[in-house]
């Protein structure tokens, strides 16, 4: 298991956990900045057949200021990363420990927030199985 974020293989389609991630994002106050398709990008800039991989960006707007209050370049870490992809016939969920992400910033004010993120995402994660 990865420390960085929580990693879950669920029963769910790929399409359907694409579908109802920005649903349960938006319960806990985030909006999807972007969806990017890996694989599709992967074919049009390398040619290469990938697995079905998309990278959503979320953003929790009154936490993301009170990050970039505290520390002018926490933009390099926003927005959050939520990942769906396919792996052996199983649909992956990845989510990014926002706490683990911030450890390396070495700004105290920014723990707080990383936790109210990350609880909020843990949440979005626990909802989708």
């Amino acid at each position: 298991m990865i420390e960085y974020g929580f990693v879950k293989s669920i029963d769910k389609s790929f399409d359907d956990v694409c579908k109802i991630l920005p649903e349960e994002a938006q319960k806990e106050g985030f909006g999807i900045l972007t969806k990017i398709d890996i694989k599709e990008k992967l074919q049009e800039k390398l040619g290469v057949d990938f697995t079905r991989y998309t990278i959503f960006g979320a953003c929790n707007p009154p936490n993301a200021y009170k990050a970039l209050s505290a520390e002018e370049n926490i933009g390099l870490m926003l927005p959050c990363n939520i990942v769906v992809y396919e792996k052996e016939g199983k649909t992956v969920l990845s989510v990014i420990k926002p706490t683990v992400a911030m450890n390396s910033v070495n700004n105290d004010a920014l723990l707080p927030i990383a936790q109210e993120i990350e609880g909020r995402l843990k949440r979005i994660f626990d909802s989708i199985g």
